[in-house]
């Protein structure tokens, strides 16, 4: 795992997610800088409409250093953005984007150095159990270069089907989901501060969402 990703979050103009996104994937100033898309998601549920979340990867730390300040300027219908440069822990192993369609959850963490480990060990050993039993994915989980403080700011991205997988993966059926749902849980009890919001995938390749979810 040598690349490195830059998490953006763009404010864009009214009903203008999907142009933004296209925009996004073929900005001069990212091809210009060594970067590529990663991928793109707007709201469903937890943060405005017009807001795209996107992610974009880098061959390495420096080349994220060098352009993180006023990447997408070049895009018409960006009205603001911010960014933070990530690096990926225990995934992704490797930058191939995200492309189906579905629920996508962005949770950050805040977690003590004296608990990182614990933390990363129970994400591990958990999350084999939670994709078989909910037919979801954890797209990565990556870490902020900078850090609140000493706490350990972290991204993790999961993909569920829809949202009632996720209402079906807070409810544990048996006893190997009930041991996935405490390993999860755990990790809540060793952050300081954690919050979610979802997404859909604007650059899926199986299908586009037409739901007006705010």
């Amino acid at each position: 795992m040598t690349e490195a990703y830059i998490h953006h979050r763009i404010d864009v103009a009214p009903r203008e997610w999907q142009a933004t996104a296209d925009a996004l994937a073929g900005s001069p100033n990212l091809a210009l800088h060594g970067g590529t898309l990663y991928g793109a998601w707007r709201s469903q549920i937890g943060r405005p409409r017009d807001e795209v979340n996107a992610i974009s990867v880098w061959p390495n730390l420096d080349s994220a250093k060098a352009a993180v300040d006023g990447l997408f300027t070049d895009v018409g219908t960006v009205i603001g953005s911010a960014a933070s440069i990530m690096t990926p822990t225990l995934r992704p192993k490797n930058a191939e984007p995200p492309r189906r369609q579905g629920n996508y959850a962005f949770r950050w963490f805040e977690t003590p150095p004296e608990n990182w480990q614990e933390f990363l060990g129970l994400c591990e050993s958990a999350w084999p159990g939670f994709e078989s039993a909910y037919d979801s994915q954890i797209i990565g989980m990556w870490r902020f270069i900078k850090d609140n403080g000493n706490l350990r700011r972290t991204l993790l991205m999961t993909r569920r089907p829809n949202l009632a997988v996720w209402e079906r993966s807070k409810i544990p059926q048996g006893k190997a989901e009930t041991e996935v749902r405490r390993q999860l849980s755990r990790r809540y009890d060793l952050c300081e501060a954690t919050h979610v919001f979802t997404t859909t995938l604007i650059t899926a390749e199986d299908n586009e969402d037409a739901v007006r979810w705010a």
